[in-house]
């Protein structure tokens, strides 16, 4: 029987088709992997310095370890996790004194060019910093409910909290006008949170940081460059302060 060209190009476009299907279920799988490895990690369920079985976390995530290995070498980017040959992966010690120190000035460096090119604020960007920073009072509020209680609702209030209080931050850099800064702040947050995680235990400033907030927002509002960048030069340097006074190794 004779293929008209026609039926051959159908079943080239479907053999296509399923080949390109795989590779997107496949690093939908990893990302979901990756995902709740990382909520394990930052969310305090594994401790400094654990071994992390890759065949044990796919047993009880339900998949294949092919996965769990490639979510692996993403979190070592991170510096989450550490890899040593012949032993595998563990999960990365406390970041240091003079780590944490480091942290905060790439920080600085970022976080004051995003705000002088974000200051002026458009209508709508200080609409935005606005509701981010609503968010951050509110959820500060959450924490500090959470931990007059002892119900297991800390960690998921402290969850939001870190979401809110990147988000108000998150908001300068996506109007500054300069994508790679966003970048580079992203890569930058596993750390953040690994620095909050070294202090060996919950926040504790969440008042100071509400008020450094309202302080950098009441600056922004007034179209004032140098003045926000002062503001958030104050915050980052009570964030510097605050986490070495809390770290573990203080």
């Amino acid at each position: 029987m004779t293929q008209t060209p026609d039926s051959s190009s159908t079943r080239a476009t479907a053999l296509r088709g399923r080949l390109d299907e795989a590779p997107i279920e496949r690093r939908a799988l990893r990302d979901g992997v990756y995902d709740k490895l990382l909520e394990l990690l930052l969310e305090g369920g594994v401790q400094p310095g654990q071994s992390l079985s890759i065949d044990g976390l796919a047993r009880d995530l339900g998949v294949s370890p092919t996965p769990v290995r490639e979510a692996m070498v993403q979190l070592e980017h991170t510096g989450l996790v550490t890899r040593a040959a012949l032993k595998g992966y563990r999960v990365a010690p406390p970041l240091t004194r003079e780590r944490m120190a480091e942290l905060v000035d790439a920080r600085s460096l970022l976080e004051l060019a995003a705000v002088r090119g974000a200051i002026p604020l458009t209508d709508n960007g200080l609409l935005h910093l606005k509701a981010a920073h609503a968010d951050h009072v509110v959820a500060a509020a959450e924490v500090k409910e959470s931990q007059s209680q002892d119900d297991g609702t800390e960690w998921p209030a402290l969850r939001r909290y870190y979401d809110a209080d990147w988000a108000f931050h998150r908001t300068l850099f996506e109007h500054c006008h300069n994508s790679y800064l966003l970048q580079l702040a992203q890569s930058l947050s596993p750390q953040v949170h690994r620095m909050r995680q070294s202090a060996g235990h919950g926040v504790t400033d969440v008042d100071l940081a509400v008020a450094e907030h309202a302080a950098i927002l009441r600056a922004a509002t007034t179209g004032d460059v140098e003045a926000t960048v002062e503001q958030m030069r104050s915050h980052l340097e009570g964030v510097r302060q605050r986490s070495l006074a809390d770290s573990a190794d203080a």
